[in-house]
């Protein structure tokens, strides 16, 4: 098992690719390709482990199956059509990052049908040697690995900057569910890995005191954009980072997780709460299901 630091934007620590085995968990945006390819060394992927869509971890994953034709990608259910007709991602990222995509991202190729291996969530890999859970809250798209004791998590499991003590939520628009998050964090706990793998960025050991902090500080930001707006969150969420962070890992906290981000997400949670309440019970029992 390898972490290959991708060096977004070229700061360390911001995104991490993991090789284990032939396997890729998070390749990382197509920006980052060239620092993929050499830390891979020569080496040839038979497959794309995805947690996710969002660009930041799964951006390369088209012009990967370009370079090798025949490379599997392994995707949630909800994000397999978008892996294969990019379109209206790219457009939900455009509205967040403006003109900054191509710098931040690059391209994103379409991954062909035939690469895509759509997962649902409860599937063993490879002989056994990857299980599969369905973890929304991040992103209904979600989804987690567990392989020899070590849990990959995406951004379920938070963001924690290698070395670094402090667990972050991030939560970009558009489908944070709060709920959701603490159901999937209550699933990997059921696991009951010795590791957590977060793409941004590294492994840790304390795996109940992160996730217990991953939990508590889910709901006390979510309450403070609940009651309070973008600039006061935003001064309150980078103040408690640079409380906790090391100095030198303030730059990859905000890359990793824009603070703008943490309360446009939650914020957008927080309306579609108010408006699935102003439908009426059942509208609020349709829109959980929605996300499963």
């Amino acid at each position: 098992m390898r972490l290959i630091d991708v060096m977004h934007l070229g700061i360390p620590r911001v995104i991490g690719a993991w090789l284990v085995d032939d396997v890729v968990i998070d390749p990382g945006p197509t920006s980052c390709l060239p620092t993929l390819l050499e830390g891979l060394d020569g080496e040839r992927p038979r497959a794309l482990l995805l947690t996710h869509i969002h660009l930041d971890h799964a951006g390369a994953s088209g012009s990967l199956v370009q370079r090798w034709p025949d490379l599997e990608v392994y995707v949630h259910e909800r994000g397999a059509r978008h892996m294969a007709d990019p379109e209206r991602l790219i457009q939900s990222a455009q509205v967040l990052y403006g003109a900054d995509m191509d710098r931040l991202w690059g391209e994103m190729v379409p991954v062909p049908a035939d690469n895509l291996r759509v997962l649902h969530g409860g599937e063993k890999l490879f002989g056994g040697a990857f299980e599969v859970a369905y973890t929304p809250g991040h992103a209904s798209h979600h989804v987690s690995y567990l392989h020899d004791g070590t849990a990959f998590v995406g951004d379920t499991g938070g963001v924690r900057i290698a070395s670094s003590s402090l667990t972050i939520p991030p939560s970009p628009p558009p489908d944070i569910d709060v709920e959701l998050w603490h159901e999937s964090i209550e699933r990997i706990a059921a696991w009951k890995p010795q590791r957590l793998v977060q793409t941004h960025f590294g492994a840790s050991e304390d795996v109940e005191a992160q996730l217990a902090e991953l939990s508590a500080r889910l709901d006390d930001w979510a309450g403070l954009a609940r009651e309070q707006d973008a600039e006061t969150f935003i001064a309150a969420v980078r103040a408690e980072i640079e409380e906790h962070a090391d100095h030198d890992l303030l730059d990859a906290y905000e890359q990793a997780a824009p603070a703008d981000q943490l309360y446009a997400g939650l914020e957008r949670y927080w309306r579609k709460r108010a408006d699935a309440d102003a439908a009426g019970p059942g509208a609020a029992v349709r829109r959980r299901r929605s996300t499963r």
